[in-house]
């Protein structure tokens, strides 16, 4: 009587493979981007959803940020005198809170990308990596609208739009690169240990406090020790905030910006990038299970 045939070597003779097993990076990414529509209509969809009932819709998508920015005003620029000798302080603190807020809202989002769909997740087979890159460009559109608010605020606050305006597109690119990596790690972490989302927004909010997005960091860096100075420059969000803001306000000088701010978008978007990518990749076919 002949030996048996081996389970995997009769799989591999019939051309079968392992359900769910994860494919190469290569062919992950191959097959991510033949989903390149589903993720732009998801990002669609779910940008929609959140203002169906309400009886201003979308206009929300503007309202929210521009809120957000009336309060923190009062608070930091009136009340507690950040402001105090800013120059064109309400375009500067507008831009801070806008673009820190596509970062933040993805972040927080990412982390929950994986368990608020988890239906999807268990019934369709796609690669999971569309949903937190989906739910990264739907905070991008979100931003774009912003930004459209934000032009108008600038201009009526009486700063020039000059050509510097058109640097906004390459730190913009960068930040969504950054952003995206971030959420696709925090999408790994959350699905794995679901108190994750519980305890992100604090941390976020502490990168915010500490990212100089209500008062001038230049400041601060000037009078503290330098590896603590090194440190608020580098970091990230700071860095893209700061980026923006040298684009389109006039009175936002380059003595302002971090040192090599240009080098360090570029790393932290390609580190985040890359890093976030691979770490999400690496536990694909663990998604969905349990």
């Amino acid at each position: 009587m002949p030996a048996p045939t081996p389970l995997a070597a009769l799989a591999a003779a019939h051309g079968l493979s392992v359900s769910g097993a994860r494919p190469t990076l290569v062919e992950y990414t191959r097959r991510l981007w033949g989903r390149r529509h589903f993720i732009d209509e998801f990002a669609r969809a779910r940008t929609a959803a959140p203002y169906t009932q309400a009886r201003l819709g979308q206009l929300w998508q503007v309202g929210t940020p521009l809120l957000n920015a009336a309060v923190y005003f009062l608070i930091f620029g009136a009340l507690l005198g950040s402001g105090r000798g800013v120059p064109d302080y309400i375009p500067f603190l507008c831009t801070g809170i806008f673009v820190f807020t596509f970062t933040q809202s993805a972040v927080l989002a990412g982390a929950r990308s994986l368990t608020d769909n988890i239906g999807l997740v268990r019934a369709l087979h796609f690669p999971r990596a569309g949903l937190p890159l989906a739910v990264t460009l739907m905070q991008l559109r979100q931003l774009l609208l912003s930004l459209g608010v934000l032009a108008v605020i600038i201009v009526v606050s009486g700063v020039p739009v000059t050509v510097r305006w058109l640097l906004a597109v390459p730190a913009l690119a960068l930040q969504t690169v950054f952003t995206a990596g971030c959420a696709l790690a925090v999408a790994r972490i959350g699905a794995r240990t679901t108190d994750f989302a519980q305890l992100l927004p604090f941390a976020v909010r502490s990168w915010m406090y500490a990212s100089g997005i209500f008062y001038d960091l230049s400041r601060i860096t000037a009078r503290v020790p330098h590896p603590v100075a090194l440190a608020l420059d580098a970091n990230p969000a700071q860095v893209y905030v700061a980026l923006m803001r040298y684009a389109l306000i006039d009175s936002v000088t380059p003595g302002r910006l971090p040192a090599h701010v240009w080098p360090l978008a570029l790393i932290w978007a390609t580190v985040a990038g890359c890093a976030g990518y691979t770490f999400f990749w690496s536990s694909e076919e663990e998604y969905g299970r349990g």
